[in-house]
């Protein structure tokens, strides 16, 4: 039921046709204006003229203050129209102010015969009314004003005048209240759109400091690899004795030089690396390969430490898989370069095998069917990792914490490296650690090429920075169900 058809049906017997029709104009405009003030001016109009009043007003509250302020008027007396803008009632003063104090109807039936209203008949002589009734606009406790309508002789309504007023009466309180509903919702917008406007200025910002941050570690990586190559060469030309031999002292000395030197390349590689990723700008030359082998080059390019013993679970035939080698190899090869580091007695064992996750980001048909990958588990026996940390070690130049860094060494940038470059190639790397007992770190890709959605989905020159898996431990699990 519409508004106007409860109009309708409120309206009390003996209602004339024109009062029915005003009330409906009055609930057609409360539906389609976003203006109170239209709908005010509008009821004032066709009310006065219904029930003989020579002028009508609004008032609502202003603020959370005492006083009334005056929202719409109709005819008023045009000496006294200049001093609308400034006109202001106190709540409890007079006829009006008593309607909204006290929530309840205020008919006067003449000014001039009420002696409690002497102060107001000076003002009633100048703007010529002799009687008037005030209504609040509201049911609440706190009405939000009152509609008054001032008669120029002593006037007693008839019943279904002051019914029809009632009705006009509750129609604006609806419309005030839709008006302060309105003015909560611009404002609620207007702040919304001021903090995106700040937010997509900062998003700007931050991806403007992340590119110069990029081009400079990048340019800076470049800048350290010139000087340290020749650094390198020099020191190779020396342990070959083309200056001359070496005693065994000198010979020790540029050992070290050559090692260090070693490791600082290898760090600036690895940032160069990195920086390149992370700008989008890697380079990957996928081909089908054999993830076995793949796994004994990584294996043969490192030498456990003595206390270390180093193992291999691979199959003995072919496990093929679509990557591009060298970046697969030189993922592993950190991962077992990571177990040695946090294994000081014990074991690193290399795994392959071949498995199915399903979850987003791996279905590769329409049906939401699994996705085969292979899977590289590098499993080590040392100090472990405490599961709050298992996505933390992940951050870019991110440990476990300040005394790895001093007890360690490394610039935690190795296996936010490893897993940029997994993604790089449509894959990912979990983890699964006890502490005390040790780490299983475990790098899946899809055995065949990605779909040309699925390639556009995670492009390789800029892979997402969701997990486009199972969670690490999820995926983990279903993976040996799958081999088992």
């Amino acid at each position: 039921m519409d508004r106007t058809e409860q109009l309708s049906q409120a309206a009390p017997e003996g209602t004339s046709l024109s009062e029915l029709r005003a009330a409906h104009e009055i609930a057609h405009a409360f539906l389609t204006s976003d203006s109170p003030g239209g709908v005010y001016r509008l009821a004032l109009e066709r009310v006065c003229a219904l029930v003989g009043a020579a002028f009508g007003c609004v008032y609502l509250r202003e603020g959370e203050g005492d006083t009334l302020r005056l929202a719409a008027a109709f005819n008023w007396p045009a000496g006294w129209s200049a001093y609308l803008d400034s006109m202001r009632v106190r709540i409890g003063a007079g006829p009006t102010g008593q309607a909204v104090a006290e929530n309840r109807v205020v008919e006067v039936f003449d000014v001039f015969g009420d002696p409690e209203l002497a102060d107001w008949w000076e003002a009633a002589r100048e703007l010529g009314f002799a009687a008037s009734i005030s209504l609040p606009l509201g049911t609440g406790d706190a009405p939000a004003g009152a509609i008054t309508f001032y008669f120029d002789q002593p006037e007693t309504l008839r019943e279904s005048d002051r019914s029809l007023l009632r009705l006009v009466a509750d129609q604006l309180a609806a419309t005030a209240e839709k008006a302060h509903l309105i003015d909560d919702l611009r404002r609620a917008n207007s702040l919304l759109r001021e903090q995106n406007v700040e937010l997509e200025a900062r998003f700007r910002e931050a991806e403007e400091a992340r590119r110069l941050k990029g081009e400079f570690l990048a340019n800076v990586s470049h800048e350290l690899r010139t000087p340290l190559t020749a650094i390198l060469g020099f020191t190779y030309l020396l342990r070959e004795g083309l200056s001359g031999e070496l005693h065994a002292e000198q010979r020790g000395a540029v050992e070290k030089i050559e090692t260090a030197g070693s490791e600082l390349m290898t760090l600036i590689d690895d940032l160069l690396d990195f920086t390149t990723v992370k700008m989008g700008r890697v380079v990957l030359a996928p081909e089908r390969c054999d993830a076995v082998a793949l796994a004994r080059a990584a294996m043969s390019t490192l030498k456990p430490p003595d206390t270390v013993a180093l193992g291999s679970d691979v199959p003995d035939d072919e496990v093929p898989v679509h990557a591009d080698p060298s970046q697969v190899v030189r993922i592993l090869r950190g991962l077992v370069s990571n177990a040695y580091k946090f294994t000081a007695v014990g074991r690193v064992t290399v795994r392959v095998r071949s498995a199915a996750i399903s979850g987003p980001g791996w279905s590769r048909a329409a049906d939401g069917a699994a996705c085969p990958v292979v899977m590289w588990d590098v499993e080590d026996t040392g100090i472990g990792i405490e599961p709050a940390d298992h996505e933390r070690i992940f951050d870019e130049f991110r440990q476990v914490d300040g005394s790895a860094t001093r007890r360690y060494g490394g610039t935690g940038m190795g296996l936010a490296l490893a897993r940029q470059l997994a993604r790089c190639m449509h894959g990912d790397i979990f983890v699964r650690s006890t502490p005390g007992q040790g780490s299983t770190f475990t790098l899946a890709l899809p055995v065949g090429t990605p779909s040309a959605d699925q390639s556009e989905d995670a492009r390789p020159a800029a892979p997402r920075a969701e997990t486009p898996a199972l969670s690490a431990g999820a995926a983990a699990a279903q993976a040996d169900s799958d081999a088992g």
